[in-house]
């Protein structure tokens, strides 16, 4: 271990010779050889303390990766790469800063090595020890000399760096003085308890039955008084806290909806209790009763007209869902036909503005009945504005997906999409409360619009699709081509 690392330290000290910390002028070298300490509270993985060492070298020298390798292998170079943010040649730093801290905290996200995590948390704090003590003498002239001088973005980086790192090291030190510095440059951040020692209580759902999905996890019978949402890997614990904030807020409105009495820790993810007894979602019923689909689809449409008929007026608890609607062009059409996107933009946002609420994530497999009345449990895309968005994702559960393969219906909702199309018919039907062709196929025509510039923001959201995916993505645009000039408006 020790032959390793002192060469670490004398190739980091070599290059960042003549460098000095920004605020104290003591040597740059202090910072990295502070990290590996750090490091060394928390593991004895030589390669991982090595990577401390070496973290800043890509990004703030002539060093390249492929040299960290040669010289201290595979992991090592991984792990650094991990925290080394994007190089911008000719722009200036300042300008390139939001977008630098948004393209680390997803890699952050998206990985699953504790090493990276643990050299995310040594170096962020070792900063932020540097940064607190700075701020106590200079309060907020500190923000001047930083190439982002809102402290309010700042906050937002470190914030959602702990939030990434809470479920794997919260139980640590380090953790626990990373929290303690936030909460002193910016009060309030985090509830203080995080500070302290805690254990969250850990369950495991092996051998629960999965008796519900929505687009952030999976919902698990645990006994026959509870429930468990286990939230998918990628979502924080403060995405939790907010979620269930939401619910409270929507229950409160009117919403008939479940709410948590406690988050714990199942494996390497969050999950959110309730007390929902005897209990199945609505697609659970019509896989088992198909004959009664009219039945649930009215018992749908009376729900979505009950959530439409409140309004969270003044709330920006609640997003403006125009906002998720210009992030599915953003993420795909955009990339495809610059002037399409923008008509769909401009489209979108003359979206009459409203406070009516809109659950988000719409659909049987979010509903639960419980002695014969709905209560929803997924809450955490609820936002305002006016229903066509709510009624493009219903189009888009039902209709949409199963047009290319229709098992994916059959898959997701648990009935065929013959089923599924019934359904949605006659759940629009009764919410218009028409049988007039015409007004139906035009809300449907607004509604699949919004569901195609969907479709080809999910292709893109690993990239640029090749392949089958691209020519699906083809398709979406040119059936965008051939809506957008008959639509006017998306209201109805």
């Amino acid at each position: 271990m020790m032959k390793m690392l002192e060469e670490a330290i004398i190739y980091a000290t070599i290059m960042h010779q003549g460098k000095v910390r920004k605020f104290n002028n003591i040597p740059y070298i202090l910072h990295p050889i502070e990290v590996a300490q750090i490091l060394s509270t928390m593991t004895h993985d030589e390669e991982v303390i090595t990577a401390g060492i070496l973290h800043d070298i890509v990004e703030d020298t002539d060093g390249t990766l492929e040299e960290i390798e040669k010289r201290f292998g595979k992991r090592v170079a991984a792990i650094v790469s991990s925290d080394s943010e994007k190089k911008y040649e000719g722009m200036d730093r300042s300008a390139t800063w939001t977008k630098r801290k948004e393209e680390s905290i997803r890699k952050l996200k998206n990985t699953d090595d504790i090493g990276v995590k643990m050299l995310w948390l040594a170096d962020k704090l070792s900063n932020l020890r540097s940064l607190a003590g700075i701020y106590s003498e200079r309060g907020e002239e500190v923000w001047k000399n930083l190439n982002q001088h809102d402290p309010n973005m700042h906050c937002w980086y470190y914030r959602s760096i702990a939030e990434a790192l809470e479920l794997d090291l919260n139980k640590t030190g380090a953790f626990k003085e990373l929290i303690k510095h936030i909460n002193f440059i910016w009060p309030g951040t985090f509830d203080s308890e995080k500070a302290r020692y805690k254990k969250y209580k850990e369950v495991s759902v092996e051998g629960c039955k999965v008796i519900g999905h929505g687009a952030k996890g999976k919902v698990y019978r645990y006994d026959d008084e509870l429930v468990i949402k286990v939230y998918n890997a990628k979502n924080t614990y403060g995405d939790v806290e907010r979620e269930i904030a939401l619910s409270r807020k929507a229950f409160i409105l009117g919403i008939p909806t479940a709410i948590s009495f406690g988050i714990v820790s199942v494996g390497q993810q969050y999950g959110a209790m309730y007390e929902l007894v005897d209990s199945e979602t609505i697609s659970k019923h019509i896989s088992m009763n198909p004959g009664q689909v009219d039945m649930y689809a009215k018992m749908m449409a009376d729900l979505a007209t009950t959530i439409h008929g409140i309004e969270a007026t003044g709330d920006s608890d609640f997003p403006d869902v125009r906002d998720r609607l210009r992030s599915y062009v953003e993420g795909g059409l955009a990339h495809m036909d610059d002037a399409l996107s923008q008509k769909c933009l401009k489209l979108i946002d003359s979206i009459p503005d409203t406070d009516t609420l809109v659950h988000g994530d719409f659909h049987t497999g979010n509903v639960f009945l419980q002695g014969g009345e709905p209560l929803l449990i997924d809450m955490d895309r609820i936002s305002r504005g006016h229903p066509i968005a709510e009624i493009s994702d219903l189009y888009y559960f039902y209709v949409v997906l199963g047009e290319d393969d229709p098992t994916v219906i059959e898959n997701f909702m648990g009935f065929p999409i013959g089923t599924a199309n019934r359904f949605f018919d006659t759940l629009l039907k009764n919410y218009l409360e028409t049988e007039d062709e015409g007004r139906l196929n035009e809300v449907k025509e607004k509604a699949s619009l919004l569901c195609y510039i969907r479709m080809v923001n999910k292709l893109y959201k690993k990239g640029e699709p090749q392949g089958e995916k691209k020519a699906a993505a083809d398709r979406y645009a040119e059936k965008i081509r051939q809506l957008i000039d008959k639509i006017e408006t998306l209201a109805f």
